[in-house]
């Protein structure tokens, strides 16, 4: 294993934002990121586990403990069953399977991080989440000291989050496995109706997986979703925050005070999501509450091509951030009475 002693993190993450850790140790094996989990345990220390860090906001003033990067490579695809390594990139990973025929992830694709944060977030978008097609999650449990294996149900899997994101100090994800589809060479049927409208079919059909593959990575980098380190529109975490769920009842009352707002005619977005609850668009609400495109004076601001992603412009530091994203809380709820949630995960900080 490599270890540095007061290691600069924010290089480690998206945003690239952050203070040191007081140590830092890089794990190319489930062997050794159980050894460092178990070390930490034993003495007491602190510990932060860092994939591909592109969901994590770190404090100015870093992590007092041990930050544990995992390395670990590992890709093994048998037919229709695929088994990841927690530190694979998941987007070269998606690339793979399109390349062999197999559907189930190719509306993931482009979506920086690793393999074992997917199922921590339940991560999703375009219509696809990981939870559909995990079938198990090989991890450690810090509070057994034991390698155990999680069935999907065993995941809680719900709308960005899981049983790991309910109780992160518990499990450290070791490897994921999935069970993919053999379409003869096409997509699953496409959910998500601006990906159907960018490759002119309708919701439900399938087109073949390449073409679904780079239709949503054109669609991310329109977004600046796609990481390029010469485009500070994404040195950002993506989603900063979720789609609000509310009951029909909270609904009702939301749809009440956009028509006072805006005008009785304006529909906000409404989506199914379960009995009695609807979603609606994080990216709508901070757009109506009047945080356009490319708001902000400072280091830190939103996002020229996307309203729901802050952005590090290149100078910020992680309070400058902060402060945006308050900004962006307080107005959509004095504008909606909606409590906006962020989706990165916070470290030695917080809204």
């Amino acid at each position: 294993m490599q270890e540095l002693h007061d290691a600069p993190l924010a290089p480690l993450t998206t945003f690239r934002l952050g203070g040191p850790a007081t140590r830092l140790v890089t794990a190319t094996t489930d062997a050794e990121v159980i050894a460092a989990v178990r070390e930490a345990d034993a003495t007491g220390t602190p510990l932060l586990v860092i994939g591909g860090g592109s969901n994590l906001v770190i404090g100015d003033k870093g992590f007092a403990g041990t930050a544990l990067r995992i390395a670990t490579t590992g890709f093994e695809l048998v037919g229709t069953r695929l088994e990841l390594a927690a530190g694979e990139v998941w987007s070269d990973a998606v690339a793979r399977t399109v390349a062999a025929g197999l559907a189930g992830v190719e509306c993931l694709a482009g979506i920086p991080g690793s393999a074992g944060a997917t199922p921590i977030q339940n991560v999703g978008a375009y219509g696809q989440e990981v939870s559909s097609t995990i079938t198990e999650v090989i991890a450690y449990d810090r509070r057994t000291g034991e390698t155990v294996t999680l069935t999907n149900a065993e995941c809680a899997f719900s709308y960005r989050h899981s049983r790991f994101k309910a109780d992160p100090e518990r499990f450290v994800v070791l490897r994921v496995r999935f069970e993919l589809a053999d379409a003869d060479g096409l997509s699953a049927p496409l959910k998500y109706a601006e990906t159907a409208r960018a490759l002119g079919v309708e919701p439900g059909d399938r087109v073949p997986l390449a073409r679904a593959r780079e239709t949503v990575l054109k669609l991310r980098a329109g977004k600046g979703m796609v990481l390029d380190p010469e485009d500070h529109d994404t040195w950002s975490a993506g989603s900063f925050f979720t789609n609000p769920i509310l009951t029909d009842a909270d609904f009702a009352v939301f749809h009440a005070r956009v028509g006072e707002r805006l005008g009785d005619g304006v529909q906000p977005p409404a989506y199914p999501a379960g009995e009695g609850h609807t979603k609606t668009s994080a990216a709508w609400l901070i757009d109506k509450a009047g945080f356009t495109k490319g708001y902000g004076t400072g280091p830190a601001r939103i996002s020229t091509k996307h309203t729901l992603a802050l952005t590090n412009r290149g100078a910020a530091t992680t309070e400058d951030l902060l402060a945006l994203a308050r900004e962006v809380v307080g107005g959509v709820r004095d504008a909606f009475g909606i409590t906006l949630v962020n989706e990165p995960v916070m470290v030695g900080t917080g809204l």
